[in-house]
């Protein structure tokens, strides 16, 4: 089978996803941008060993994205079984989708996850035309789902795969017990009896803020772990007014680094105020550790289905998020950890790739 893959850069859980499908299909994958303004230099240090990359020329765009003209003489009839549209609320998307529909060239469409907004406006209706056309869709979750029918999708098009930056390898066989725990924490020089960790990019979006406003409401030997660079001034000073000395920022790490920062944590926290899905949730999964976030993600929104699992709090609400974290952590136990990891492993990128390989192969010709 050859399959066709448009998208806006390489980024790293996109490059170890394609290797994989690429295992099982001749892909070829278009690329709008070698990289992200946004990202650091670990994002531009790929490798592609199992698809043929294209990198577009164009002019750059935002922050992922460029006006790319020549995508279209890639989009030749009956050349590829499939070809896949993940950018296209990109201008270089927007013109492939619309030559193959002069063309009546078939497509389907994929995105991370996505939220709906109500419908109203010409951005809206703009969005409706180019989504409503496809094939098919994959869908990483129900509010995924509800995105697709809000801009025209028919329900009978959508089909479902386990979003993940994971493989099968790096989810935990069992939980790590409570010595292990103390002796990483001993290690990365960890003193307090219960510890919260969270990352990402220091942004309004992620929440930081709010986590910072919950922590004050927790009893003080509960430490926090921000992880992900250097605070921005409103964070300094919340800490300041608050008098907390357990909240810690630790640089950007590699993924090897941050699995040992998940190993001795107690609880992962997401605060986000909006992630179309949120990757770092399921990285937090794997090692086992339960996870409070809002429901603005819909990572959490998708896999945390029990209490068991973690909580779900509303956006920028620090005194409910403070409660949902120190109800998770009383009530943990190595036997909340194997729920965890049980719901988790559902999401490898082996599994990612064979679920998009039986739905291409139901609607290949």
């Amino acid at each position: 089978m050859k399959v066709l893959f448009l998208t806006n850069i390489p980024s790293p859980y996109r490059v170890d996803f394609f290797n994989e499908l690429g295992k099982l299909c001749d892909l070829t994958v278009v690329f709008e941008r070698f990289s992200s303004s946004e990202r650091d230099a670990s994002w531009k240090n790929y490798k592609t060993e199992h698809f043929k990359p294209i990198m577009l020329k164009g002019l750059k765009r935002g922050v992922a994205n460029a006006i790319c003209l020549d995508v279209i003489k890639h989009l030749k009839k009956n050349v590829y079984d499939h070809i896949i549209v993940s950018n296209f609320t990109s201008v270089t998307g927007m013109l492939a989708i619309s030559w193959m529909r002069m063309r009546r060239i078939p497509y389907w469409l994929e995105s991370d996850g996505g939220f709906a907004k109500n419908g109203v406006g010409f951005k809206e209706k703009l969005k409706k035309f180019f989504v409503k056309g496809a094939k098919g869709y994959f869908s990483t979750a129900e509010e995924h789902d509800k995105y697709y029918l809000r801009y025209g999708a028919q329900s009978g098009r959508i089909h479902r795969y386990p979003f993940t930056s994971l493989y099968d390898r790096d989810i935990l066989d069992a939980p790590v017990s409570r010595e292990q725990k103390m002796c990483l924490r001993s290690k990365l020089g960890i003193t307090a009896d219960k510890v919260i960790v969270a990352v990402g990019q220091m942004i309004h979006r992620k929440g930081f803020d709010v986590l910072i406003k919950a922590v004050a409401h927790l009893p003080s030997d509960i430490a926090c772990y921000i992880i992900g660079g250097e605070p921005i001034g409103e964070y300094t000073e919340l800490i300041e007014a608050h008098g907390l000395n357990n909240v810690h920022f630790v640089k950007f790490l590699k993924k090897s680094e941050l699995e040992q920062y998940f190993l001795a944590a107690d609880v992962f926290v997401l605060p986000t105020r909006e992630d179309i899905w949120g990757l770092v949730v399921n990285e937090a999964m794997a090692k086992g550790l339960p996870v409070v976030t809002t429901d603005r993600c819909i990572a959490g929104l998708e896999l945390i289905h029990t209490s068991e699992a973690g909580e779900i709090v509303p956006v920028d609400d620090a005194v409910l998020l403070a409660k949902a974290i120190e109800n998770v952590l009383n009530q943990w136990n190595s036997g909340a950890g194997n729920i965890v990891l049980e719901r988790i492993r559902g999401y490898s990128l082996e599994k990612m790739a064979k679920r998009h390989m039986e739905v291409l192969s139901e609607e290949t010709p």
